[in-house]
């Protein structure tokens, strides 16, 4: 996993958090980070721990949108959060540095190779980032938990290079990562096994078609 401070000393660490006026906040389990922030988050950076986003329908159904971990980045640059329709919760003791994006812009007079790194350590996040929301939005864009599922298995395998996947996430967290109930997203993996379609050992996925 790329690091937004990898290759930085922890001085020029401090002085780039200096630079750009940051924000840094820690919060205890089950806290929602939007009780503690109220201004509008461009950017932001977990330093550790891991958040949930739930959002918050007109007849009070919750989702969870997505579960965000140490060195992951969220915000309105990458996706728009309001705290009228959503909530982060932190699912354990969490510490995360926000950025006003408009100062990274303003590097006119910064020509320290250290923040040149931070730039580039930025990029390659934000780039990943971006392509995670994509593959999310190619899943989703499927009709059937079945077709969901298989869409997903066809991703890992892409992007491990083997028919063998281990899952990141609990079997809870990818029901809701395929926002599709946990129950019915279970039967349909005992289907796809019974007829083939792959093997299930815990959290290993052998993909056998």
């Amino acid at each position: 996993m790329e690091k937004l401070f990898e290759n930085i000393t922890k001085n020029n660490k401090e002085k780039i958090c200096n630079f750009l006026e940051t924000l840094i906040c820690t919060f205890p389990k089950n806290t929602n980070v939007f009780s503690k922030i109220k201004s509008t988050i461009d950017l932001a950076y977990i330093e550790y721990g891991s958040i949930k986003i739930i959002k918050n329908d007109y007849n009070g159904n919750s989702t969870i949108v997505d579960t965000l971990y140490e060195g992951d980045i969220f915000g309105n640059l990458i996706f728009p959060i309001s705290n009228d329709d959503y909530e982060l919760i932190a699912c354990e003791d969490t510490k995360i540095i926000l950025f006003d994006y408009n100062l990274i812009l303003n590097t006119s007079d910064v020509k320290y190779t250290y923040y040149n790194q931070f730039v580039r350590n930025l990029l390659k996040i934000m780039a990943k980032k971006i392509e995670e929301n994509n593959d999310r939005l190619e899943i989703l864009s499927k009709r059937s938990i079945r077709d969901k599922l298989l869409e997903y298995f066809k991703i890992s395998r892409k992007k491990t290079g083997s028919k063998i996947i281990y899952l990141p996430i609990s079997f809870t967290s990818l029901a809701d990562y395929l926002v599709v109930d946990r129950s019915a997203m279970s039967r349909e993996i005992k289907f796809l096994k019974d007829e083939g379609f792959i093997k299930v050992d815990n959290k290993k996925i052998t993909i056998l078609y």
